[in-house]
């Protein structure tokens, strides 16, 4: 693009699971420099658009009045016809368990359980906004993510770093156990099982593959260097592709049995060769790369860091907005 030509207004619709977090994402993106609008009628995002002159975000949830998901998709389609308008649509989720936590610490109603429970409102809000979560560009679990984490991962994605790179293409390597089921934003999983596990070794078992030992324990497996290498080899493919395709985030989550060890050494190794190759001169070559550690999370630990900070994002504050 011409350095004189302006680039494409930012334009998000914010949707997803009620008590996911779609609030919180909001006040991030006024935070931000973002005009927002909550719940406005379906029927005037257009006009919406069309009077704002800055970068906008707009909460539509079941909520919202005339509330459709295809009547959404509609609208977002119009939107991404506009070449003067960068049209994304994020999608807040959680698991079931966490949602219906939440809801029975603040008794709130459900905005789907009007005349049934709690777990049949989510049940109901999943199957109504399903389409939407298939067609997001980016999908934001908030089950394991602390606010403050949070924060980092909206800021990192939609701050003012990335004003002039919207057609750029974030990364995220997240480690995961497979009993504890598969990341839902995953767009690709790998698996480590068949790698000798630390677990059983004494010495290893509870430490992670943050710890020097482990990862060392990992890497003298026989076939470990020639798994790392085929991953690395197949981003090296897919992820231009992503990008040529106007992918903004993806999802690259290794498993183990655990998520402490194997998957945790893969990440980092992972992580490690594309940082590296972000140096490079080639483009395509530079992802911003975030490391996420599932399990460890869900321990209590901060797993969320940046394994190459892009150009111009500022060290991460503590926040502690509520979900």
């Amino acid at each position: 693009m011409h350095e004189d030509t302006p680039l494409p207004r930012r334009i998000l619709l914010v949707t997803g699971l009620s008590g996911a977090g779609k609030s919180s994402i909001l006040r991030i993106l006024e935070d931000l420099g973002h005009e927002v609008i909550d719940n406005p009628p379906l029927g005037m995002l257009d006009e919406i658009v069309a009077r704002a002159e800055r970068p906008v975000a707009i909460g539509v949830d079941s909520r919202t009045r005339g509330f459709d998901a295809s009547a959404v998709l509609a609208a977002l389609a119009r939107l991404r016809v506009n070449p003067a308008l960068n049209a994304e649509l994020i999608y807040a989720t959680a698991e079931e368990s966490v949602l219906l936590s939440r809801y029975t610490a603040t008794r709130r109603r459900h905005p789907q359980a009007v005349h049934g429970t709690v777990k049949e409102g989510i049940e109901a809000e999943i199957r109504l906004t399903s389409p939407l979560r298939e067609a997001a560009d980016v999908v934001i679990d908030t089950s394991d993510l602390p606010p403050p984490e949070l924060r980092q991962l909206v800021e990192a994605r939609f701050g003012e770093w990335s004003a002039g790179g919207l057609d750029g293409l974030t990364v995220a390597l997240m480690s995961f156990a497979f009993p504890a089921g598969l990341p839902r934003e995953a767009d690709m999983v790998f698996d480590a099982r068949f790698l000798t596990n630390p677990y059983y070794d004494p010495a290893l078992s509870a430490m992670t593959g943050l710890d020097a030992d482990v990862a060392q324990y990992v890497a003298n497996d026989p076939d470990y260097a020639e798994f790392l290498d085929r991953m690395a080899g197949l981003l090296e493919l897919v992820l231009p592709r992503f990008v040529r395709e106007g992918k903004k985030y993806a999802t690259i989550a290794i498993g183990c049995s655990g998520g402490r060890h194997r998957s945790v050494t893969l990440v980092e190794a992972l992580a490690q060769r594309l940082a590296q190759r972000a140096d490079s001169p080639h483009p395509h070559d530079a992802w911003p790369v975030v490391i996420m550690h599932r399990e460890l999370a869900r321990q209590g630990r901060s797993s969320w860091r940046w394994a190459n900070r892009p150009r111009g994002l500022a060290e991460p504050t503590e926040h502690t907005d509520p979900q």
